[in-house]
């Protein structure tokens, strides 16, 4: 059977919302997708799927790592996620991690996974990093610094869509992937399955080998999980 993967979702005006290419990304990987709702008991959803899958979203609040409030001409630029949503997702991501099952974070969720171990963001890249390339649109390399698996090796190109970052792994992670000027594109979760996050939005160029391996990669997991429950 194929294994379920856990989507996270957005809300706008009462209405859950997800770019229909994280779903495509999951089913063309082999997994059969699952929308979930922000609920309060997160933890009673870790039953329903095999892996995680942490989407796309808004800014987190300096305060949500433990950071001072975001100077004025930063905080400006600011867009920041729905306090529920935020508090779901910490939830269900330990949730998640507690019964050992693998999880695959994207922008705002790699920014989100940073923080729940304890790590800093960036709240403004142009703001606090020197000579930095622009992320908030187009496309720029990335170079593998510390494999995942021994196919993920050398530099990619990726797309890239956003001005927060990670500045500080949080404990117990590493880092496998960093831009030309120095900006984090993907941690991981050291001794653990797999729970891997990265910056660019790989499910918008599945085309791209590195991209298509992560969620490949995500759904081989899941199934191995399954497999052994």
């Amino acid at each position: 059977m194929m294994p379920v993967i856990g989507i996270t979702c957005g809300t706008e005006d009462n209405i859950l919302r997800v770019r229909h290419d994280y779903v495509s990304a999951i089913y063309r990987s082999g997994g059969i997708p699952v929308l979930l709702p922000i609920i309060e008991d997160a933890g009673a959803l870790t039953g329903v799927f095999d892996g995680l899958l942490l989407t796309g979203g808004g800014d987190i609040p300096a305060d949500r790592s433990g950071q001072c409030h975001a100077p004025d001409d930063i905080e400006k630029t600011l867009k920041p996620e729905k306090k529920e949503r935020i508090d779901f997702e910490m939830s269900i991501l330990r949730a998640t991690l507690e019964a050992g099952k693998p999880v695959l974070a994207i922008c705002y969720g790699m920014q989100l996974m940073n923080v729940m171990c304890g790590g800093k963001l960036f709240q403004d890249i142009g703001h606090e990093v020197l000579q930095a390339l622009d992320h908030k649109k187009g496309m720029h390399e990335i170079e593998i610094i510390d494999r995942l698996n021994e196919d993920m090796k050398g530099h990619y190109v990726v797309n890239s869509s956003h001005h927060q970052a990670v500045s500080d792994a949080g404990d117990g992670l590493g880092i496998f992937a960093v831009a030309s000027d120095g900006i984090i594109e993907g941690i991981f979760k050291k001794d653990y399955n797999f729970c891997v996050g990265v910056q660019w939005h790989p499910e918008r160029i599945f085309y791209d080998p590195l991209s298509s391996m992560l969620f490949g990669a995500l759904v081989q997991k899941a199934k191995t999980g399954r497999s052994r429950s």
